[in-house]
């Protein structure tokens, strides 16, 4: 039943109602741009709701105090965010529980939300009305979004069966798909934030010549989680992996963006078992001093990753990724989308650029690889100021190198692109005909 505001009052609840939803927004900023600031899913999201639990509660007190319209409803949705939000931090639970939560917290908000309405109806007359209705009406729409994504992702894994196979490596299942047959077995090292998906073209051309293997670092693919690893670390796990998968070096190495990285790293861990690398613009070890802008592009990746999880578990990043990866074949295109758009993904991408100004570091202090053939591909569109440079020192790790330079393809088509995505392959080939045939790189 709708309550009549009181006549003769000027006692209005607006005032009180609007400094409350201010203040739970600032709040929930500040906490994600300040201590919670690159924080695991658990820290960003109970965070964000402590802050908007602070919001409603003070609504609540600054009605009662404040205004002829008293609205101690508010303090249920206060407590219930406040709670939640407040076990989220305290016991920061992995992703397999932040999955399952994802089939309950949904209707929980949604029952919240309605209730809200109900009581809102009640108890709250004239304009104010107005201040509350958008602020219920997002929480239902994040409950309804957060309720489809969660299936969505579950119909995601159901629609894209696994290719290859599953190996148990320190504790935790990952995913590694080997093709073609041949002398040298050439593998594909995937970008920050990149699964094995996107090497679909380059797989398909490069095994018809000799074996490649594609794999999925963890929390990307169909590889579980786990905690936040070093380029150490991730050099470790694929060694391991390689052999328990049967796979025998010597290795050409491929690394694309970050994945150069860890390639490098890699190679100086097991250098009799490599036999040559491709850096497919590869991101170089100094790139927090030959780049200018790298360092500020760093912390604002460390910041929009940190908060990727949760907009994840909502469905937004989703309908970021709809109109994504069209370069890619249909099969892999609808693939690589529902990865991109996985909660799981968005976390692991998270530890990954939280480890990686220590994976530069590492990377930065590997030696030279002396004669080893090398080859550097570089997409000069979209390219970062240096990025040239850096590219040209990286042809320098050893003396038998050859550097392509494309002026017009975009980091992303030279794995993406039927047009990039051959002339990666075509440098790949030539690092195994040098390796096979000993002959030389043959410079640019």
């Amino acid at each position: 039943m709708d309550v009549p505001a009181r006549r003769g009052s000027d006692r209005s609840p607006v005032p009180a109602i609007a400094f409350s939803i201010a203040a739970g927004l600032t709040a929930a900023i500040a906490f994600v741009v300040g201590p919670a600031s690159g924080g695991a899913e658990p820290t960003i999201t109970g965070s964000v709701l402590i802050a908007f639990a602070i919001g409603w509660a003070l609504m609540s007190v600054l009605t009662r105090r404040f205004s002829a319209q008293p609205q101690p409803w508010t303090l249920v949705p206060a407590a219930f965010l406040g709670i939640v939000g407040i076990s989220l931090v305290a016991t920061q639970p992995g992703a397999r529980a932040m999955d399952v939560l994802g089939w309950l917290w949904p209707f929980a908000l949604f029952g919240v939300a309605i209730w809200s309405f109900i009581q809102m109806r009640r108890g709250l007359a004239g304009r104010a009305r107005w201040l509350l209705h958008p602020v219920l009406a997002v929480l239902v729409l994040l409950a309804v979004g957060g309720g489809i994504e969660t299936i969505a992702e579950a119909a995601d894994r159901a629609a894209h069966p696994m290719p290859g196979r599953l190996i148990a490596v320190n504790g935790h299942q990952m995913h590694i798909e080997c093709v073609g047959s041949g002398g040298l077995t050439v593998v594909l090292q995937s970008g920050a934030g990149e699964s094995s998906i996107y090497w679909d073209r380059i797989m398909t051309t490069v095994s018809t010549s000799t074996r490649v293997c594609a794999y999925d670092r963890p929390g990307r693919g169909w590889s579980d989680p786990t905690t936040p690893e070093d380029g150490a670390t991730v050099a470790a796990e694929l060694h391991t992996l390689l052999r328990a998968a049967g796979e025998h070096g010597p290795y050409v190495l491929v690394g694309h963006s970050s994945g150069g990285l860890y390639v490098r790293i890699f190679a100086a861990a097991y250098p009799s078992e490599t036999a040559g690398l491709a850096l497919l613009d590869s991101q170089p070890a100094t790139a927090f001093t030959s780049l200018p802008d790298y360092p500020m592009i760093y912390t604002g990746i460390r910041t929009v990753t940190s908060v990727g999880t949760p907009l994840a578990r909502l469905g937004l990043t989703r309908l970021l990724y709809l109109s994504e990866f069209t370069g890619l074949p249909a099969n892999a295109q609808s693939a690589q989308r529902a990865n991109q758009s996985s909660a799981m993904l968005a976390s692991s991408s998270r530890d990954e650029f939280a480890e990686l100004a220590t994976t530069i570091t590492e990377a930065l202090s590997t030696p030279s690889l002396g004669s080893t053939p090398l080859a550097v591909v570089t997409a000069l569109s979209e390219a970062q100021r240096g990025w040239l440079e850096a590219q040209n020192e990286l042809a320098t790790l050893s003396t038998n190198s050859r550097h392509v330079v494309i002026a017009d393809i975009s980091h992303g088509d030279l794995i993406e692109t039927e047009r990039g995505a051959a002339a990666s392959s075509e440098a790949i080939l030539a690092v195994i005909a040098a390796v096979q045939t000993g002959t030389p790189m043959g410079g640019r």
